[in-house]
């Protein structure tokens, strides 16, 4: 079983900067796919940026060059920079840790982040 703990959410103004956490229960980044996915009121759930066990990343379209996904293996943490926000950056941001083969799939209890503008 993986628990994730995503931290670092809040309030932000138009243009600025957030850091997310996410403290994961183990050493799993040797095999697990890491994600952050958002979800804004009232649609889906949409992936933002995946990292993966061999170092590959993805970014939606819409945060491509704005976002950065990185890994601390020592602290069994994975981070989502986040620059330049939008207000359409607002949503609850959630942690996906994603096991490539056997179909794990383990979610944080996600974090709000507001943009104002």
């Amino acid at each position: 079983q993986v628990q994730l703990l995503e931290s670092g959410g809040g309030l932000v103004q138009a243009g600025g900067s957030l850091r997310l956490s996410c403290a994961a229960s183990g050493n799993i980044f040797s095999v697990y796919t890491m994600g952050w996915y958002r979800q804004a009121p009232g649609k889906q759930r949409e992936l933002v940026a995946t990292l993966t066990a061999r170092s590959t990343t993805n970014y939606a379209d819409s945060v491509k060059d704005r976002f950065t996904i990185s890994i601390d293996n020592a602290k069994n943490t994975v981070y989502l920079q986040m620059n330049s926000l939008k207000s359409e950056d607002t949503a609850v941001y959630y942690c996906n840790a994603a096991h490539p083969w056997i179909g794990q799939n383990y979610w944080g209890q996600g974090t709000q982040v507001t943009v104002s503008s």
